[in-house]
């Protein structure tokens, strides 16, 4: 009988902490690197990734930079009424796109085809990483609107 009932709750106990949430981190929380910062992070990756050639990597420093002057002017379109946001919205995501091509495009003309495949499976891999993390926050979204 004292088996069972330790058994009983060392089951109960296992459950529990099992079960615990885990700890995620906070994107408020995190410091805000600058675009020069991530730049050099995002260049330096790819480097190891790709073992790119200083030719490369001068070129693909370029590309970056001048996404990154993109990206910039994209900030603003929190601003407006509903609908013009949301036409805001719609022509970015369409512009996103476009750029996501044009990108491809002259990483393709960089790369060599080996190159060019690694990189392509990384950032369809970072993509579904992305998507599934979207997905999840959705998620926990909901079951917090139902808790409450």
């Amino acid at each position: 009988m004292k088996k069972l009932i330790i058994t009983a709750l060392l089951v109960v106990g296992m459950t529990t902490f099992a079960q615990e949430k885990k700890e995620k981190t906070n994107r408020a929380n995190t410091e805000r690197m600058t675009p020069e910062e991530r730049q050099e992070r995002q260049l330096k990756k790819l480097t190891s990734e790709l073992s790119l050639n200083t030719a490369q990597q001068e070129q693909i420093k370029v590309l970056l930079t001048e996404q990154a002057a993109g990206r910039e002017k994209m900030m603003d379109r929190n601003q407006g009424t509903k609908e013009e946001i949301k036409a805001k919205r719609e022509a970015s995501m369409k512009k996103m796109q476009n750029d996501r091509k044009i990108m491809e495009d002259k990483m393709k003309a960089i790369l060599t085809a080996e190159q060019f495949g690694t990189y392509k499976s990384n950032q369809d891999k970072m993509r579904e990483r992305a998507e599934a993390q979207r997905k999840e926050r959705m998620q926990e979204r909901m079951n917090n609107d139902m808790e409450n």
